[in-house]
């Protein structure tokens, strides 16, 4: 049974008769005391609520607030759908922090409701029958197509079962993961095993699309629409439209963007540039990023809508240092490749070279990994690869700056900044003036200066 809860009786009377045609069964509340009083009463038989998140004159949506605070301690286990207008999105956002599984915006797509709806019991359903029951990866390779993915460590399969469950539904994922880690792999695993899998998976690299070219790459356009644009164009959106869309790199977005998107996944519309005809979009979404959005949205550079709006499930891939067990099987799988790529069929790593690779930290991950193997096969030539081999064509790449070290904006001075860089120059290099001058870029003169004005010790001499 599915609960709605509305104060208007036109809303009430509309989505019950869309839910009975699907063939759900439903109860009606128009308040918030004939809501409670029905759950208390049918909590057994209740699947799902879909709810208004105003009750009242007073239009702050507390009263909604409220009533759902109190639904998640009755039945913490049922999904509730939020209504709102695009207004008060800001609420909404509020209530997927207490609980809420999603927000649809009013007017709502009937289309787009009842998947949601769909989505939420399915999910719903999975959280009540999943045990903590591990597979084995041959089990999980009879049940799920994870033909292109590689890894047999424990916490590892468990991701990849989440994975296998939530495909089968239409639920936004936004895969977390630093860069090499096979984001663009899981995603159209996903794809592969939902019921969307004959149907177009689309990637797009949000990091390489400009501010000014988002629309028209995006949405498509008509011939005319701006000056450049000399013939039609099909967006992403229709291309992948039925099937899935992968938005990688998510977190380069610029707000301006960001809002665009935004309503593409709220509506589940969009407007090709020049037709002002809205079209609609029947998609699932899968999103990837190697940034913290939590952190992005807390300085103000990641929309907070947005970001409830893509991560309906998270998964985060762990980094190929915390399973190296599965260094060996990549190795062997890439090497079994090449063999094929450059007819070198002799071609064996030894047991000693496998186990000087589990070593390395990677912080490129597999991405990483493969290109030293494939490098190493090339130029050195060898069928059989020893440790030394691959340590001659490691390549060590610059450690990236740590962004969480620097401190924040506005809680220090330029001045402040230069006097705890040369401090820590001059601990670095041992009180060496010269070397510190060097490595920062100024003369002697200007650094005893500075020196000088910092208070910093120094040994004259020098």
């Amino acid at each position: 049974m599915i609960l709605i809860i509305d104060d208007d009786i036109a809303v009430r009377t509309s989505l019950s008769l869309l839910l009975k045609q699907a063939g759900y069964k439903t109860a009606n509340a128009g308040n918030a005391r004939e809501a409670l009083k029905t759950v208390k009463e049918e909590a057994h038989l209740l699947e799902a609520v879909i709810m208004d998140m105003n009750f009242s004159l007073d239009t702050s949506g507390q009263d909604g607030l409220d009533l759902l605070q109190q639904l998640k301690k009755l039945v913490p286990q049922v999904p509730v759908i939020l209504i709102t207008g695009w207004g008060t999105i800001a609420l909404a956002v509020e209530g997927i922090k207490a609980g809420a599984f999603d927000f649809i915006t009013k007017p709502w797509s009937n289309e787009y409701l009842l998947q949601q709806v769909e989505t939420a019991l399915k999910l719903g359903g999975q959280e009540q029958t999943s045990d903590s029951t591990s597979l084995s990866r041959k089990q999980l390779d009879k049940q799920y197509n994870f033909s292109k993915i590689i890894g047999e460590d424990p916490a590892f399969l468990a991701i990849l079962r989440n994975i296998g469950q939530i495909s089968a539904t239409d639920a936004s994922v936004l895969i977390e993961g630093e860069s090499g880690t096979g984001k663009e792999l899981i995603a159209e695993a996903i794809h592969l095993n939902s019921l969307r899998k004959n149907q177009p998976f689309v990637k797009v690299n949000l990091g390489g699309i400009s501010q000014s070219l988002f629309e028209s790459e995006m949405f498509g356009h008509k011939r005319g629409a701006f000056t450049d644009a000399k013939g039609d164009r099909v967006g992403r959106f229709e291309m992948a439209n039925k099937g899935s869309i992968f938005l990688d790199e998510i977190g380069e977005l610029d707000m301006n963007s960001q809002v665009k998107l935004l309503r593409v996944l709220q509506d589940r519309t969009y407007e090709v540039l020049g037709d002002s005809r809205p079209r609609k979009l029947d998609i699932r979404v899968v999103s990837a990023t190697n940034r913290s959005l939590e952190d992005m949205v807390e300085d103000n550079r990641f929309r907070e809508d947005l970001f409830y709006r893509i991560n309906l499930i998270t998964v985060k891939l762990p980094a190929l240092r915390e399973r190296p067990g599965d260094i060996p099987l990549l190795v062997n799988y890439f090497i079994d490749n090449l063999k094929k790529t450059y007819n070198r069929h002799e071609l064996t790593v030894t047991t000693k070279a496998l186990n000087w690779l589990k070593q390395l930290p990677l912080p490129g991950n597999i991405r990483e990994l493969k290109n030293l193997v494939e490098r190493t096969v090339l130029i050195s030539g060898k069928n059989v690869l020893e440790p030394e081999d691959f340590q001659a064509y490691l390549q060590h790449t610059p450690k990236k700056a740590d962004k969480k070290s620097m401190p924040a904006v506005g809680s220090m001075t330029l001045e402040e900044m230069e006097a705890t860089m040369i401090r820590k120059s001059m601990e670095f290099y041992d009180h060496n003036v010269s070397k510190v001058a060097k490595a920062l870029g100024v003369s002697r003169g200007a650094l005893y200066r500075r020196l000088d004005k910092f208070n910093i010790p120094y040994d004259a001499a020098d």
